[in-house]
């Protein structure tokens, strides 16, 4: 692989001009193809397999009518303190706004007045207006969102609360502007690792032509694959981290190819073959662990993973062909104007920072891998408490209309009207279905946790029930999630006397249900990843105990990660200071999200890192200074990457929006976690310890893996367009004159 990289590095530095325009043109060609593409289809929520999505079938095929998927509203009136909503005034009021809805949209299908819904709280104090709409909540217009929300604008006044809630609503933007700081200081670590304004550009440029074409070609392709409206949120994320990761290993080693006195086409050639070559494994390990998100069984999630698969595996290539051009056009510019200036022969042999630590460590590697798994170890410790849910509108920011509807329908009419229940009766087939229905509501009713039980409501046909339940308890506690279950239960025990099927579905037992679907597909998602991440970290360094380091290490930080989530979210701590005003689940999709992107970046640092050793050790170095030879090359670049991602996955946890801060904290957590302790500690450590085991490997399995020669081992039996001055250079100084 080594040698075809290599080639292919030299030709794109010989044809830059070519290379960058057909790039250039084939991102003209995807933005023109997606701008002129049929618009996305709406993402749908579907869970096929669970109990949730067949009564969601049932009641599309049984109620012509009803659309559970239509977008809807509720607007909520709370009266002054020591007043009632039921005062004439009040009433007048909320009248005025009910007529002022049913106006506001051609879209608006139903308004019920709350004085003859009976939508008014025992203590009139509250009352709420139920909007339906004609089209479901993500074909809804713009106008129609914009009408609802200025409409209750306008009744606010004369001490009357009006807020509004529901599917309906377009979700108030809670960034920060922290991102753009994120941004900012990612670009100063690049300025700082490099030293060149033109060398800290390059990634940037290369990451976002990548994304660029990738979101582009996703964006065209949407209409006719049916990819949603939301599959290329994960494409865009990942596809500018891995994008500027792997085009700064390869500037990093094309500066090193440069330092030690090559010609600029052979260090391009060289830094492409050898750089190049971890960075299409670390690319293979995102792809695999993106397309194993199909295992959940969610078409959502499986087509936002292979679209990001997708755009990896092109930042993939632009960093292979792209780049090198680049380089190419940079000349010079790559390097700092200092360093320029420096004469070759006054390189200081004075170790690097990353140097320095793997000694340390390799002084003491017992001692460091002791308290760095130790460490971990407490931090996941909550883990063991993790709860997963989906987060509703109670976890929205204190400051946003939906988040002060919710609270005033919780404070009127108990936390649970805020996540019905409905239970669908079939009783297809003959049977009673009125007896059938009755005796589902009575039984119902008994069970503890529920709060009310509406009546039942028949289609045309007489043969199926709906009925709504409303728990005591709010949407997403676990005393609810144990209601449904009781319900399912009674339902069992039910059919064999009415004969009838129940089934519980709602916006809250689809929720139920897909937590349930995503904790059970959580550990196969984790083995197939891991597992074949392993065989191809095997084929990579040649190898059984550094893969194996290597996935045990990845579980250690993704532990500590949750653990540090669970001990926020779920239990309070530092819930002040991070701005979390509200308890609460684990979103249901983090966990495996976060496997998935994180496992890919630390696969990155990891590939990247080790072979540098192992290129060492494969060249005659003994296991310590192999690993004091990756540390010197690759420590710096890695440590620029993790500061990088964390930096941006942290700006996040400034948002208002807690879902925003969850997402925002984890993978901070866990890249902050897996570059520094496990890559940076834990790794040297243990390959210490392993000391020249480390590189063993079956001789049956040698003959059977295929030699890849990811580390360029026959470039270096070639020799190559080296001046005399770097035949006399030692290796240490080469470190140093690229401050790795």
């Amino acid at each position: 692989m080594a040698t075809f990289l290599y080639r292919l590095g030299r030709f794109a530095f010989r044809h830059r001009f070519g290379v960058a325009v057909a790039w250039l043109v084939l991102l003209v060609a995807a933005g023109v193809a997606a701008s002129t593409a049929a618009p996305a289809v709406p993402s749908s929520f579907a869970l096929p397999g669970t109990e949730a999505q067949r009564a969601v079938d049932v009641l599309k095929e049984r109620f012509p009518g009803m659309d559970v998927e239509s977008a809807s509203a509720r607007v909520v009136f709370r009266a002054p303190a020591g007043h009632r909503v039921t005062e004439p005034a009040n009433r007048a009021r909320i009248e005025a706004m009910v007529a002022a809805l049913k106006k506001s949209s051609a879209q608006v299908a139903s308004v019920a007045d709350p004085f003859i819904a009976h939508t008014v709280s025992k203590d009139r104090t509250t009352a709420y207006a139920p909007v339906a709409y004609k089209a479901r909540a993500v074909a809804l217009s713009e106008q129609s969102r914009t009408s609802l929300v200025h409409t209750v604008e306008k009744a606010r006044g004369g001490g009357l609360a009006v807020e509004v809630g529901g599917s309906a609503v377009q979700a108030e933007d809670a960034g920060s502007g922290m991102e753009v700081v994120g941004m900012a200081i990612a670009a100063v670590v690049l300025v700082i690792t490099f030293g060149s304004l033109v060398a800290a550009g390059l990634p940037l440029v290369t990451a976002l032509l990548g994304v660029g074409i990738g979101v582009s070609v996703i964006g065209a392709l949407a209409n006719p694959l049916d990819l949603g409206d939301t599959t290329s949120t994960l494409a865009l994320m990942l596809g500018l981290a891995v994008g500027v990761d792997y085009a700064l290993f390869i500037v990093t080693r094309y500066r090193t190819e440069l330092a030690e006195g090559r010609e600029r086409e052979e260090a391009a050639g060289r830094a492409v073959a050898t750089a190049g070559s971890a960075v299409v494994f670390a690319g293979l390990t995102v792809v695999i662990a993106l397309a194993g998100l199909s295992v959940v069984g969610l078409p959502v999630l499986t087509k936002m993973g292979l679209a990001a698969a997708g755009t990896v595996a092109l930042a993939v290539v632009v960093a292979l062909t792209l780049l090198p051009a680049l380089l190419a056009m940079a000349g010079k510019r790559i390097v700092g104007r200092r360093a320029r200036k420096r004469p070759v022969s006054r390189a200081s042999a004075k170790p690097t920072v990353g140097a320095r630590w793997a000694r340390f460590v390799l002084r003491r590697p017992l001692m460091v891998l002791v308290v760095s798994v130790i460490g971990l170890g407490v931090l996941a410790v909550p883990a063991a408490s993790l709860k997963l849910g989906v987060p509703d509108e109670g976890a929205m920011a204190t400051n946003t209309t939906q988040r002060k509807a919710y609270d005033m329908l919780s404070a009127g009419f108990g936390p649970g009207i805020n996540g019905p229940l409905t239970v669908v009766v079939d009783a297809q087939g003959g049977k009673d279905a009125t007896r059938a229905a009755r005796k589902v509501t009575s039984t119902v009713r008994e069970l503890p946790g529920v709060a009310a039980v509406g009546p039942a409501a028949f289609n045309a046909a007489h043969d199926t029930a709906v009925v709504t339940v409303v728990p005591s308890t709010k949407p997403g506690s676990v005393q609810t999630e144990n209601l449904v279950r009781a319900i399912r239960a009674s339902g069992a025990d039910l059919q064999h006397v009415t004969g009838a099927r129940t089934m519980v579905t709602g916006l809250t037992g689809m929720k139920v249900d897909f937590s349930r679907k995503i904790t059970g597909a959580l550990l196969p998602y984790l083995g197939i990843t891991v597992g074949l991440a392993f065989v191809l970290l095997m084929l990579v360094f040649r190898s059984v105990l550094v893969p194996l380091k290597a996935a045990a290490g990845f579980l250690l930080s993704i532990g500590a990660a949750l653990g540090s989530l669970v001990a926020v979210f779920q239990w309070g701590w530092l819930a002040d200071v991070l701005g979390v005003d509200q308890k609460g689940p684990i979103t249901s999709t983090m966990p495996i999200l976060m496997v998935g992107i994180v496992f890919g970046l630390a696969m990155d640092y990891e590939v990247f890192l080790v072979t540098r050793m192992r290129e060492a050790y494969a060249a005659g170095q003994t296991p310590h200074e192999a690993i004091v030879t990756g540390f010197r090359h690759g420590g710096r670049v890695v440590s620029a990457a993790a500061v990088i991602m964390t930096a941006v996955f942290g700006s996040f946890v400034a948002s208002g929006d807690q879902s925003m801060k969850l997402v925002g904290l984890g993978l901070a957590v866990a890249v902050l976690l897996d570059a520094f302790v496990v890559r940076m500690a834990i790794v040297p450590a243990v390959l210490a310890l392993l000391g020249r085991s480390a590189w063993w490997l079956p001789k049956w399995l040698g003959a059977l893996l295929p030699d890849i020669d990811v580390e360029g081992e026959r470039l270096h039996r070639t020799g190559g367009a080296l001046t005399p001055a770097a035949h006399a250079r030692r290796e240490d100084a080469v470190g140093d004159r690229v401050r790795l």
